[in-house]
């Protein structure tokens, strides 16, 4: 059995995030609120809680999908600013945040995190966001 049939995925990532598609490692997410470009990758394996804890050929791995996430997101978005973090004091589970920033977005210049209401994707909103991000990451 491959390490990846083991792997499940945070309750609270599952939640909050809409699956976009799969990379070589790892699950690529969109974070359900739309006054962001936010992806999140979470490498599929099981047991993982911070970088370290994966091998070192699958941090490089996971170094290329955060670089091949942050070309699509500038590519397709035009930020001022690419957020890159991996924090878990919330969701221990590793998982990567890519944000597209800008300068005009509703949390600018702070973290997005705490700053209002998250604005959830509208059915066909999040169906075109999907779409357009699989293109731009090649999924």
């Amino acid at each position: 059995m491959a390490a990846s049939d083991l792997f499940q995925l945070d309750p609270q990532l599952a939640r909050d995030t809409h699956v976009v598609g799969s990379m070589e490692l790892s699950r690529v997410l969109l974070t359900n609120d739309r006054r962001f470009p936010w992806l999140i990758l979470v490498p599929q394996r099981p047991g993982l809680a911070d970088l370290i804890d994966l091998d070192p050929p699958e941090r490089l791995t996971l170094l290329e999908e955060i670089s091949c996430s942050c070309e699509a997101l500038k590519a397709e978005f035009k930020p001022h600013k690419l957020n890159v973090a991996a924090l878990g004091n919330v969701v221990r589970q590793l998982h990567v945040h890519v944000i597209a920033r800008s300068t005009s977005d509703a949390a600018w210049p702070k973290p997005v995190w705490g700053v209002g209401a998250a604005e959830p994707y509208g059915a066909d909103e999040l169906k075109a966001m999907s779409k357009r991000l699989r293109s731009a990451l090649r999924l």
